[in-house]
């Protein structure tokens, strides 16, 4: 049997009032949460246009034999970027003409799996054994409206098209838990004599690949015991138990990331558990710190500013994030601003990459103070300094508050307790000072 993809009824009617203009297709990015019964989409939005892109193609055959798999890709990565944790891109859909109803299979089938192959290269995480990785395709024709419901199994080249339930609901984009926290960063990422020489965002991406795997390695314990991970998410109080011990090289630099970041994620209330708050949180820890520093360097290379590898220390203001609401909705979406930008810039590129509207008074920064920067230092002479490796000794003790709240008002507050050496946590909730 098929999965089964809830649909909130505004996605419905954004697709029913896609107009193609003249133009052969019209296709964009569905946006949602798995789940292991099924999958909900919340959001649906068409991928822009190329400014040189031909909007009445001659051979509109080819053009979509020809479906553009590197911009379609790059506006899944732009707007993975904008989704807190728990929400994903789950799939694509396309608008086309009767006479092309059946020619866009084999097009669509190579996008699916090169989408997710290069969002998959950009994450500090991996997909669990027990995770659905199943991606949908959702084919409607434009005059007679119908549907056709398709997924492939992402993780198996080689697997075929399955039929899909494609069910309108009203009221799904309220039904959603928000857990929220602020982390404070101090990640300290050695340089030895020879990664000295690598690039400032090589060393970085290196770096916290090691830190995400602290992240992705701890152990959760419910109300200070090991408890079985399917227990009911409103129930509990997590913990969690996850130990280092310092260890000494040599060094000719380092990499620190330090300040507030905020962070939230979002879970249907369909039942969840514990797991899936727990695989959400940490998610969009991994998914915001990457996003920031990926952020940073390419706005280093587009602003051709150059590396100051022989000036010793460089210094950078990574991006605050900027949490922005859906309308009719009690999930958030996000991004990401530099300090110089304006909120119209924030609206713009909103608009572009979600085509919904919003208003800038609804801005909501995340950030206000204590923002998140990014420093790197050579030392004329190597020195010694410390590092952590994930074996247990002597661990420091950091509490995490996690709050969770749902559109009706707030549900329980999770406090949290981190023991991690090297790389300090504190979380805290609204309203709670440090």
């Amino acid at each position: 049997m098929g999965r089964t993809y809830i649909v909130e009824e505004t996605v419905g009617q954004y697709l029913s009032n896609i107009n193609l203009q003249g133009k052969a297709f019209v296709s964009g990015l569905l946006i949602g949460q798995c789940s292991s019964q099924k999958d909900y989409v919340i959001l649906a939005t068409r991928t822009p246009l190329k400014q040189e892109q031909n909007e009445n193609p001659k051979h509109p055959k080819a053009v979509l034999d020809n479906l553009d798999e590197e911009w379609t890709t790059e506006h899944a990565n732009q707007v993975s970027r904008m989704l807190p944790g728990g929400l994903s891109v789950l799939g694509i859909f396309i608008v086309t003409t009767l006479e092309l109803a059946s020619d866009f299979q084999n097009a669509l089938r190579r996008l699916i799996f090169a989408m997710e192959k290069s969002m998959n290269r950009k994450r500090l995480w991996n997909f669990t054994e027990d995770e659905i990785s199943e991606r949908v395709i959702l084919h409607i024709c434009s005059s007679t409206k119908k549907i056709s419901c398709r997924t492939y199994d992402i993780h198996d080249p080689k697997s075929s098209a399955k039929p899909a339930d494609w069910k309108y609901q009203n009221g799904i984009s309220s039904s959603w838990l928000s857990l929220e926290c602020t982390i404070h960063l101090s990640i300290h990422i050695p340089l030895s004599t020879t990664s000295v020489s690598y690039t400032l965002e090589k060393n970085t991406k290196n770096g916290l690949i090691r830190w995400a795997k602290q992240i992705e390695n701890g152990v959760y314990l419910i109300n200070g015991q090991v408890k079985d991970e399917d227990c009911d998410l409103i129930e509990q109080l997590l913990s969690s138990d996850h130990r280092s011990t310092a260890t000494v090289q040599i060094c000719s630099g380092s990499v620190n990331i330090k300040g507030a970041v905020r962070c939230r994620s979002y879970i249907h209330n369909n039942r969840p558990k514990v797991k899936d708050a727990v695989q959400a949180i940490k998610r969009d820890i991994l998914n915001t710190v990457a996003d920031r520093c990926e952020i940073l360097f390419e706005d280093l290379l587009l602003n051709e500013i150059p590396e100051k590898k022989d000036s010793g220390k460089e210094f950078h203001v990574l991006p605050h994030r900027v949490f922005v609401p859906i309308a009719g909705s009690t999930v958030t979406l996000c991004d990401y601003k530099f300090g110089d930008e304006s909120a119209e810039e924030i609206k713009d590129h909103f608009i572009e990459m979600l085509d919904h509207t919003i208003q800038i008074e609804d801005l909501e920064i995340a950030e206000e103070v204590n923002a998140a920067c990014l420093t790197s230092s050579i030392n004329s002479e190597p020195s010694l300094n410390s590092t952590n490796e994930e074996q247990p000794e002597q661990p420091i003790r950091r509490t995490i508050m996690v709050t969770i709240q749902q559109h009706t008002g707030m549900i329980a507050a999770f406090a949290v307790a981190v023991l991690a050496a090297g790389i300090s946590f504190h979380y805290f909730s609204d309203g709670e000072t440090q």
